[in-house]
């Protein structure tokens, strides 16, 4: 029988990792694989190449605790493809193999490995078209508004927290929660949103 760990993933300390969790049991149950553990990062961002939970996973890898990994999706993962080709590869020197069942990649097969490479690529390049969005917006409103500062002050607004802002809005966390999670204003993250300012059209 072989030996999973189960990992999720949250990026607010409200939203919940059961759903994850039941779907990623199934999978195990479905094909007779022992879980060994469950790794949860809770109110952690993809964004982040250090997470407690993922750590974790990564220190036992060295002893071999587990076969295989198991996630539900490449996002739960990680959104930067230098990283998540890390972790693939780290994973390989101890012969773990990385499953992300809604994309159906398993590293454990050649095509599983190359789909993979492609499929982390896409995401990193849906990340990057975001930012350069948001980017413009910015550059477009101060070439418009020279002498104005965002919303009569300095914002802690960046196009990088920009683009984690929408997308943590799309994946249903609530408008105060990221107001105060990226110390900005209600008012802004409305219009980040909405993308009137900085998003460019």
């Amino acid at each position: 029988m072989k030996r999973v760990a189960i990992y999720a993933r949250v990026s607010t300390s409200d939203q919940n990792c059961e759903r994850q969790l039941v779907e990623l049991r199934e999978v195990a149950e479905n094909h007779n694989w022992e879980i060994v553990q469950e790794y949860v990062d809770k109110g952690v961002s993809g964004a982040k190449t250090s997470r407690p939970q993922l750590d974790a996973i990564m220190k036992d890898a060295f002893s071999r605790k587990f076969e295989m990994v198991l996630t539900l999706e490449l996002s739960r993962m990680g959104r930067n493809t230098k990283h998540l080709l890390e972790i693939v590869e780290r994973l390989k020197e101890k012969s773990i193999n990385l499953y992300i069942h809604n994309q159906q990649i398993d590293t454990s097969t050649a095509t599983g490995s190359l789909f993979f490479t492609v499929a982390s690529a896409f995401t990193q390049f849906e990340r990057d078209l975001i930012a350069e969005r948001v980017k413009s917006g910015v550059a477009n409103y101060r070439k418009k508004n020279p002498n104005k500062t965002w919303g009569g002050r300095k914002s802690n607004l960046t196009p990088e927290t920009a683009a984690e802002i929408l997308k943590l809005n799309k994946e249903g966390v609530g408008i105060r929660k990221l107001s105060k999670q990226f110390s900005v204003s209600i008012n802004t993250i409305y219009k980040v949103i909405k993308e009137e300012m900085p998003i460019a059209a």
